[in-house]
């Protein structure tokens, strides 16, 4: 953020109080801005007479602000006229009398003189940038001002001033404005050294070729012939300049008298390299003429020829192709110009590539092909163009995914849609993932239903490498689906065969703990096991009620499509005391060598359900869980730990008594009923409405009664 410029007039009508707009600038912004402000009044002081009268800018208002910024940024102010940093001085020798501003509502303040050895002494010289051992940077200021920092590597300010302002030298200055016979009369004149340079290697001959001006060009040619090929700081000659500005007549001035056309700068770019870089066929087929190089790697590796292809200009890589280029040179990354082509969409240079010979099916050091980057870049008619050339389709790249799999990623439907025919499902099987888990992944819906239609085995789980880049050790393309509570997709799958039950944690558990129960109906529909548990965390009871019991309409919903509830009541410890759930190693060990068949009898079943139910961000729901849970079960016994969370709150006693036994008979009919006949089958019974939504646990109303 710019400091803002503000005018003398503007900050001596500033008050104290008015400091505060400056609160939201940082502490090199306000260097900036106390630094603009002491060169405003080092230069607006001066008067057109030798002795400067400072007027009541010197005001007690703007000492105030000034000085506050002045302490912010650590410079002090306890001298009233030390108003600015000591390196950037005031204009100094002369007599400041405070006089009355009709302005300012504070009294005048008493005559300061002030005596220097010199009347005018000379501002402090900044470092030299060529010796100087840091770092220096240049900023703008907010009224426009060019500054320039030097600062320490460690980030210490050392020196701030005015970017200084070169004057341009008569010579170079009519070369840039394309006088010719000011240049010449500047050439004639006795003492000019055309090799002399105004800037770090920077000569006259560069500056025609820089602007262009092939007339001024032909004067210093004609005066200093041996410059020609002189260098610039970057290593450029004035034929390397005038090509990569696209001034042709410079090209061919300079090639006419002799200029090296295989000359490189720093970068090891030839003119050539440069022309290709500009799209200049007249100057390619200038170079050409004066027969320069075609081969040549510029410091990436890149030729003129792979330049030309990436600009997707025939015409200039006929001409390098006649003149010798080779297509098959690869850059520093391994890359050939037909590689660029399609990776970059140009269909024109391809088609030329792959007429001359170029190996469609060559690979880059990450295994990619053509076809591989047509594809991850969405290059319709590109890979239109290499299939239609035979163009390998199962060739993988560095992930091991073929283009198919990266156009199903990016969903890019035509071209899944071109891919699907030639593409392997032998050679997807090896690679270990499905078109359609990454299509799942990333959402991609059309993409999905295509690959569907077109047979790919919805049921294809990763491959163990693969699954382990997982957490949650996922599989099949129905988990990514349902984990991104993508319900559409979710259909689709399970239409199409996919089956609920292959993931290690499974999908319909993702579905609880999401709480969406949309999503659980539909698994729950196809066949997802609500008894399942989980191999790494075992429990005594569905692993999926972990997740759906704080969702007491999901928890219902898998009771009465058939979860076990029996199972929540079993517990080893029965009406005995619990042992805390978390123990420290002390209690563990005393527990394992006091009572040891209990603890191997815990450890091979899992965690219980009263363990479970402890936790502390369910337990307050305890209450109304079991309340539900009896609903499916008969006669049970509650162990101490289910008692001592009924006994926690007075209003779930009543749950207590539902407990107690005998259940009653109209409960025990149910429960035989359903499970002679089946959940599945309760709706088909020949019986009226009323009992079969009571078999199925749905709450009667008055008028169905």
């Amino acid at each position: 953020m710019a400091a803002p410029g503000v005018s003398r007039s503007s900050a001596a009508a500033l008050s104290f109080e008015d400091y505060s707009v400056y609160g939201n600038l940082s502490d090199d912004e306000l260097i900036q801005l106390a630094i603009e402000r002491s060169l405003t009044e080092t230069h607006g002081n001066a008067a057109t007479t030798d002795a400067v009268n400072a007027p009541a800018a010197a005001s007690a208002n703007t000492n105030t602000i000034t000085g506050a910024v002045l302490n912010t940024i650590g410079i002090s102010t306890s001298n009233p006229d030390a108003r600015a940093p000591s390196r950037y001085p005031r204009r100094l020798g002369v007599t400041t009398t405070n006089q009355p501003n009709p302005n300012s509502h504070n009294p005048p303040q008493d005559q300061t003189t002030a005596h220097y050895s010199s009347p005018n002494p000379p501002s402090e010289k900044p470092p030299d940038p060529k010796t100087f051992d840091g770092i220096i940077s240049t900023f703008m200021t907010g009224s426009g001002k060019k500054m320039v920092a030097y600062r320490k590597h460690d980030g210490s300010l050392v020196h701030m001033c005015p970017e200084p302002v070169e004057e341009e030298e008569p010579l170079f200055k009519a070369i840039r404005v394309g006088d010719a016979s000011q240049v010449r009369v500047l050439v004639m004149r006795s003492g000019t050294n055309l090799m002399l340079p105004s800037k770090p290697g920077w000569l006259a001959i560069h500056q025609a070729a820089w602007f262009g001006q092939a007339k001024c060009l032909r004067v210093l040619l004609s005066a200093q012939p041996g410059m020609i090929n002189k260098r610039t700081e970057r290593g450029e000659t004035a034929l390397i300049i005038a090509a990569g500005r696209n001034h042709l007549a410079c090209v061919e001035l300079l090639l006419e008298n002799g200029a090296d056309v295989d000359a490189t700068n720093n970068d090891r770019e030839t003119p050539l390299y440069k022309a290709c870089e500009k799209d200049s066929p007249a100057m390619v087929a200038a170079l050409l003429n004066y027969n320069a190089a075609v081969n040549v790697h510029c410091i990436h590796g890149w030729t003129a020829l792979q330049e030309a292809v990436g600009r997707n200009n025939v015409e200039i890589c006929e001409m390098l192709v006649k003149a010798g280029a080779k297509h098959n040179l690869t850059n520093s990354f391994g890359i050939t110009p037909l590689f660029t082509a399609a990776q970059g969409g140009q269909l024109a240079t391809l088609r030329f590539l792959l007429r001359h010979g170029a190996d469609i099916n060559s690979q880059a050091p990450d295994g990619a092909t053509a076809l591989y980057e047509a594809a991850k870049n969405g290059h319709e008619n590109v890979i239109e163009l290499l299939l239609s050339q035979n163009a390998d389709a199962n060739k993988p790249g560095k992930r091991g995914l073929l283009p198919l799999h990266i156009a199903a990623q990016r969903g890019s439907e035509t071209i899944v849609s071109m891919l699907i025919p030639p593409t392997s499902k032998a050679r997807i099987r090896r690679t270990g993932i499905s078109p359609l888990h990454l299509a799942a992944e990333r959402n991609r819906d059309e993409v999905l239903e295509i690959l569907i239609e077109a047979g790919f085995d919805v049921n294809l789980q990763l491959s163990e490498e693969r699954s382990r880049l997982y957490e949650d050790r996922r599989s099949t393309a129905l988990y990514f689906s349902v984990i991104n509570s993508n319900i559409d997709a979710v259909l689709m799958l399970l239409k199409a065969g996919a089956n609920p039950n292959l993931d290690v944690f499974r999908p319909l558990m993702v579905a609880a703990r999401m709480g969406c129960i949309q999503t659980l109906t539909l698994l729950v529909e196809h066949g997802a096991e609500i008894n399942a548990s989980i191999p790494t965390h075992p429990t005594t009871f569905p692993a999926v009620y972990m997740f759906s019991m704080k969702y007491l309409p999901m928890f219902k919903y898998l009771l009465d499509h058939g979860g076990h509830a029996l199972s929540c009541f079993d517990c080893t410890y029965g009406h005995k005391p619990h042992p805390p759930i978390k123990t420290s190693r002390s209690q563990r060990d005393e527990l394992i060598y006091g009572d040891r068949s209990v603890e191997q009898r815990q450890q091979s079943a899992g965690v219980q359900f009263c363990e479970m139910i402890s936790v502390p961000s369910i337990c307050r729901w305890a209450g109304p869980i079991i309340d539900v849970l009896l609903d499916y079960v008969g006669n049970v016994t509650l162990c101490s730990r289910l008692m001592e969370h009924l006994d926690s709150y007075s209003e779930w006693s009543v749950i207590k008594d539902k407990a107690a036994p005998p259940r009653p008979l109209l409960q025990l009919c149910r429960l035989c009923i359903v499970q002679l006949v089946g959940q599945r089958r309760l709706k088909k019974l020949p019986l009226p409405g009323t009992l079969i939504r009571f078999l199925m646990h749905i709450d009667v109303t008055d008028e169905d009664s």
